[in-house]
């Protein structure tokens, strides 16, 4: 304001009406920065008296206000507090009103900062310019301190919504470690005194380096919380950059930075090159894997873990239950998802090494029932693994350490179980069940339909009959587990033994309702004497046994809406649904190397076909099952995998059978009479090389066959899936397990602290895992710990398998003792908070020590 603008305000106010009880006005104008102390003595306001307020005349102005002349308007001009104590015109103020007219006086009111801050405020004045005034009122600070304008200040500069000095220190550090191209650096030099960021970085997180730069001091942050996780000996190398005091402080703001939803990646590429300019690999190579496991700051840490486990297998080592731990520790780690799919391939590479452990003197050589029934029981397992392996091998084609898993997993897959089972298995077939395809208490698939499916139709029962051309038994299993943690229904599956040759046209028409099945001369599927080939023969065979009935693509159904869904099935009683994700995939050879990748998105479909006739057609009866399965190998076959088709005249022959009418003995071939499979009117046999070996010929793919006897092939799941409503007999809720904490103590003395949280149930059927994250905030919510992570996944018995303990480390700032601080236990799926446990905190003198 000029001196003309601030008589013409002055003016005014002395213009206005008396207040009741007002005699006249008196207008302090208070003038800190003396700007008008020179033009005072030429201003001049009609029927108004000017009087100047100096240090000397205190007294006396009191004296001429009060008792001289108690009548006129007075406008008093000064350029002191009037605030201060032993102001003898104290009274005379409070009655009366105070005038402004310099630039910081107006912003200490209109920010309603207490004058007692003009000097903090005056020394930033270049920086209260319009735009960055309004931004910093709009932050609402309850109370003004020097640390509160200047952290509010530098809020502004960095654009934050509030003022924070860890979000502030963030935006700067992601912004460049270079001072030169840093721009928040730039205005902090123009508008504050970049020595007053510094200031701040010192006292909370103890950077106190000569040369300062934004560089050394995330390294100064990371090595700080680095050293929160390995003994600060090992770190002698880069002891510099270890903060000697509030190094919790470190901790926390390193925590909450990789946390975030989206500035964790540029974290990680500032964190990659600051461990090679610490050259943190040579520290972590003196080091065991106890003295760092835990340790998350930087990503070679996963790197050295995946090596150590690598290297262990390659080596014969075979601590398997401390691998599966460590790999189950880091899963919670930061730079997890960075390396996911390399641990992922590890895990299971892990789990088949723990296979061939207990199976090192070879699979055992038992009766056909036996050898079935332990590869119902746990050989699976071993496909499974081997499938899973690649999924996640799939993911990271490149990475040189998934080759050299790959190769140890073939060695251990195709050359030992795949050798040592089928051919053990193709013995029992050749001198038990080849003459008679049968074996005790198994259901043969020809048999499906009248022993599952009929009894429901006669009952006037809704069924739906799931077909997935080529879901073998361990896919089977997997889609039971997911469909029972998924869905209130429950799900069980049993093992059928399929036909042979364990192909599509004769596995398909075995699950049709029929008297009899036969092979003609021409290898047509006959059934009851009609073609059972393709979908609308397999509709007029269903059809002709019961007339509500309809077979339907599985992709029709997933491409209907609801309304379309329940119209199409209207009135049908019986419902065959074809699906064919997995064999029209392994079956060329452009694409057979996808069929794990199409197994994964199997499991997908068919459950949401499941969930589609609960919740669209209200279907309660489900039966899931497949033709056949698949043998599947990555590696190229050798020669010795394949055997040169015999001389003899056949109907038919692909690659992993022959169908003929002649009767013949061959080695490598198994000789299976069709006598009990078929009606076989022609007499054919089915010739079958052992084990996984294929027929050479011409043709399709090589790497995933069926048609043959191996176990792989022949052991088909039949899942069944009854719908329960919730309310119903029997009906299981869906819940997530329970994670609790278990100590009993709600004070804490120290800034790093352990608290024990428990599983409270193992993770089964309808009992389905739940992710945790923990942390301390305050009754506002502000966070003051760092975040921590508990996946609740255990599947043991063992109450102590399901324990956990965290380790915590507190925000070095000031605690109220006499208030809560809150344990906050949130759910990651859900962002719901699940508990909020009171705690006291009484850190007494604030220590680093956790003892």
């Amino acid at each position: 304001m000029d001196i003309e603008q601030i008589i013409t305000t002055l003016s005014a106010t002395f213009n206005e009406p008396l207040n009741d009880g007002e005699h006249r006005k008196i207008i302090f104008w208070v003038d800190r920065d003396r700007e008008f102390v020179d033009e005072i003595s030429n201003v001049s306001i009609d029927n108004v008296k000017v009087h100047q307020l100096t240090e000397q005349n205190n007294f006396y102005s009191k004296y001429l206000l009060e008792e001289e002349d108690p009548i006129s308007h007075y406008l008093v001009y000064t350029n002191n507090d009037l605030s201060v104590e032993g102001n003898w015109l104290i009274d005379t103020v409070y009655y009366s009103k105070t005038f402004y007219a310099d630039k910081i006086s107006l912003l200490l009111d209109d920010l309603g900062i207490d004058p007692s801050l003009r000097a903090v405020v005056k020394k930033y004045e270049k920086f209260f310019n319009k735009k960055h005034s309004q931004k910093f009122k709009s932050y609402g600070i309850q109370s003004y301190t020097e640390e509160a304008i200047e952290v509010g200040i530098m809020s502004v500069l960095c654009n934050l919504k509030t003022p924070d000095f860890e979000e502030l220190l963030k935006i700067v550090l992601k912004e460049s470690l270079s001072e030169q191209d840093n721009k928040y650096i730039s205005l902090m030099e123009k508008y504050l005194d970049v020595n007053v960021f510094w200031k701040y970085v010192s006292n909370i997180y103890g950077y106190d380096r000569e040369n300062k730069s934004l560089k050394t001091l995330f390294m100064h942050l990371t090595v700080t919380t680095l050293s929160h996780f390995i003994e600060v000996t090992s770190l002698s190398n880069i002891k510099s950059f270890i903060a000697e005091r509030n190094k919790s402080n470190a901790l926390v703001f390193i925590d909450h930075w990789m946390h975030h939803k989206t500035d964790y990646a540029i974290y990680n590429e500032l964190a990659e090159m600051i461990e090679q300019e610490v050259k943190l690999a040579d520290i972590i190579h003196q080091l065991s894997i106890d003295a760092f496991k835990d340790a998350d700051t930087f990503p070679y840490f996963d790197k050295a873990i995946i090596i150590y486990i690598a290297n262990s297998l390659e080596a014969s080592h075979e601590d398997y239950d401390e691998y599966i731990k460590l790999i189950n520790l880091r899963r919670v780690k930061h730079f997890y998802e960075k390396y996911q799919f390399i641990y992922e391939a590890l895990f299971y590479t892990v789990k088949m090494y723990e296979f061939y452990k207990k199976y090192s003197s070879g699979i055992p050589k038992v009766s056909a029932i036996d050898m079935w029934k332990s590869y119902v029981n746990e050989y699976h397992t071993m496909d499974t693994f081997y499938r899973k392996f690649y999924v996640a091998f799939d993911n990271e084609p490149n990475s040189e350490i998934l080759k050299k898993l790959k190769a140890m997993v073939e060695i251990l897959y195709t050359n030992w179980y795949m050798g040592d089972l089928s051919s053990n298995w193709s013995q029992s077939i050749e001198s038990e069940i080849k003459d008679k395809w049968t074996l005790p208490g198994i259901t043969n698939q020809k048999e499906f339909y009248k022993r599952y499916v009929s009894p429901k139709v006669h009952k006037g029962e809704r069924i739906f009959v799931i077909i997935s051309d080529a879901l073998r038994y361990e896919v089977g299993v997997e889609l039971a587990d997911k469909l029972n943690a998924e869905t209130m229904g429950s799900c069980e599956i049993e093992p059928i033994l399929s036909v042979v040759p364990s192909v599509t046209k004769l596995g398909m028409a075995s699950l049709l309702p029929h008297r009899e099945i036969d092979i003609d001369e021409n290898a047509r599927v006959l059934v009851d004497g009609k073609s059972s080939s393709g979908l609308e023969n397999r509709k007029d065979i269903i059809e002709s046994t019961v007339s509500d009935s309809v077979a339907v693509h599985a992709q029709e159904i997933l491409a209907m809406n609801k309304a379309g869904r329940r119209e199409y099935f209207k009135g049908k009683k019986l419902i065959y649904i074809y699906h064919d994700t997995i064999d029209a995939m392994g079956d060329k050879a452009s694409t057979e190397i996808y069929t794990f990748d199409a197994v994964e998105k199997a499991i997908v479909e068919i459950s949401t076909l499941v969930k589609i006739i609960r919740d669209d057609l209200s279907g309660t009866n489900i039966l899931i099952t497949a033709d056949h399965g698949f043998v599947y190998q990555r590696e190229a076959l050798i020669e010795s995998d394949k055997i040169e088709k015999e001389d003899i005249q056949s109907i038919e022959v692909k690659r992993r059978y022959m169908l003929s009418k002649e009767k013949n003995e061959m080695d490598g071939i198994l000789s299976i009479s069709m006598d009990s499979i078929i009606k076989n009117e022609h007499q054919l046999m089915a010739y079958l090389p052992k084990a996984t070996i294929r027929f050479k010929i011409k043709g399709s793919g090589v790497n995933f066959v069926h048609g043959g006897a191996s176990l792989q092939e022949v052991v088909v799941p039949l899942i069944q899936y009854k719908n329960i409503r919730r309310g119903q007999a029997n009906s299981r809720e869906i819940v997530k397990v329970d994670i609790k904490l278990t100590n009993t103590i709600r004070k804490i003395t120290n800034s790093l602290f352990h608290l024990s949280f428990f599983q409270t149930e193992k993770v089964e059927e309808k009992v389905v895992p739940r992710s945790v994250m923990i942390y301390m905030a305050d009754e506002d919510g502000a966070v003051v710990s760092n975040e921590e992570t508990i996946i609740g996944d255990r599947t043991s018995n063992n109450p102590e398998e399901r324990t956990f303990k965290l380790r915590f480390a507190l925000k070095t700032i000031t605690y109220d003792k006499n208030k809560h601080y809150y344990l906050t236990m949130k759910d990651v799926e859900t962002g719901v908070v699940l508990e909020k446990i009171p705690f006291n905190i009484n850190l007494g003198i604030v220590s680093d020590f956790d003892f």
